[in-house]
């Protein structure tokens, strides 16, 4: 078993927890990549129902549910792919406001379904009327949405675009919550969500290699006569391997472990007082960009636009002459990580992943050593090496 400095990143590691600020994969507990040693069991019997039993509550409390929460041993992106395939018929509308919205409409296509963009600016949100009205237009099987976009930091308002496409009877609301779930209230039933899904290694931090989902009775009753939703990922199979405690595939056990771990530590602190943590750092960075731009005269930005922010993970537009690439580098030589920008915005932003188990007091070592390398010219290197 490797220690946590090795886990984080080799390098960027090396101070301990709270150095590994990606948006994903985010830094993981000890205790929780410790559970993965204990002792396998099978994945037919008791031992298996057992531990299926246990990780229900917290799950379905992550997700604000009273229905089965589904897992599957793969990435997010694999339900992305089961919610259009179980959910549509021929025809999609993707809501597009960043590079992993815009994954969402390519994987519907892929699937061979006719998909139609609805687009906003990179870093925008979306507003439920141009949603009513683009469904007056036509009709459509399926509306695809990302709740946080992990690319722009933006948080889409998917209680009222949910609230709009139930206008629509026969138009089943599908959500990507990858780096909101844990982080931010989905509240999949209050909301109408029909399938709402998320991975591990976000901000459930967690390793990767898990995703999560939950389907509506509309969802599945479209999944009981979906003509192209496959073998791995259908629904009403993996549902029905729920209802008897199981997966309907091999699961990888262990990080059934490391889940069942951090579901006990998520519902010590409470899934409020996680909620709060998360929103509390969002604050904290756009809070030091004020003040930098402010009081250091370096032009700095969010990118979202404010009530609109992802409590999970922040996109900060970099002054001229900056790129992310160049800045990541230079956070991981003062023993930091962060992501550069995701996609056509990877030349001149950077996102920190504030999520998972990590702190405000944690962030803020992040935010001063970014302070330092925008205070630098490009390409200067830290003095005092690595700290």
């Amino acid at each position: 078993m490797t220690d946590n400095s090795t886990a984080c990143g080799g390098p960027a590691g090396e101070g301990g927890f709270g150095r590994f600020f990606l948006p994903g994969p985010t830094e993981v507990r000890p205790a929780v990549l410790a559970a993965q040693k204990r002792a396998l069991i099978g994945h037919r019997g008791e031992p298996i129902n057992a531990l299926m039993r246990e990780i229900q509550p917290g799950l379905r409390e992550v997700f604000g549910t009273a229905r089965p929460v589904l897992v599957s041993t793969s990435s997010a992106t694999g339900l992305m792919e089961a919610a259009v395939r179980n959910g549509a018929r021929e025809r999609v509308l993707s809501l597009v406001n960043g590079a992993f919205s815009e994954r969402f409409a390519r994987i519907a296509r892929a699937c061979g379904f006719e998909v139609d963009h609805l687009e906003v600016p990179w870093g925008g949100v979306h507003d439920p009327d141009a949603l009513r009205d683009r469904l007056r237009e036509r009709r459509y099987d399926a509306v695809t949405m990302v709740h946080s976009e992990t690319s722009t930091g933006a948080l889409n308002p998917i209680a009222e675009l949910a609230r709009v496409a139930r206008e629509f009877p026969d138009t089943l609301v599908l959500v990507d919550a990858v780096t909101s779930a844990g982080g931010a209230p989905v509240q999949a039933d209050d909301r109408g969500l029909d399938f709402v899904l998320s991975g591990s290694q976000k901000a459930m931090a967690l390793p990767p290699g898990l995703a999560f989902g939950v389907a509506s009775e509309r969802m599945m009753e479209r999944s009981g006569s979906a003509a192209r939703k496959g073998v791995y990922f259908d629904l009403v199979v993996f549902y029905d391997a729920l209802a008897k405690e199981q997966t309907p595939n091999t699961p990888a056990v262990t990080l059934l472990y490391s889940l069942a771990e951090q579901l006990r530590h998520i519902s010590a602190e409470s899934l409020e007082g996680r909620w709060a943590r998360h929103a509390a750092m969002a604050r904290r960075c756009a809070e030091w960009a004020d003040a930098t731009r402010e009081d250091a005269g370096v032009e700095l930005s969010v990118l979202a636009p404010e009530g609109f922010r992802s409590p999970t993970v922040t996109c900060l537009l970099l002054p001229p002459g900056r790129t992310g690439p160049e800045v990541a580098q230079a956070m991981k030589e003062r023993g930091f990580v962060i992501g550069a920008g995701y996609g056509r915005l990877k030349p001149r932003s950077v996102r920190i992943g504030h999520m998972g188990d990590h702190t405000v007091e944690e962030l803020d070592g992040v935010l001063k050593a970014l302070e330092e390398v925008l205070r630098a010219s490009p390409g200067q290197g830290f003095a005092g090496g690595k700290r």
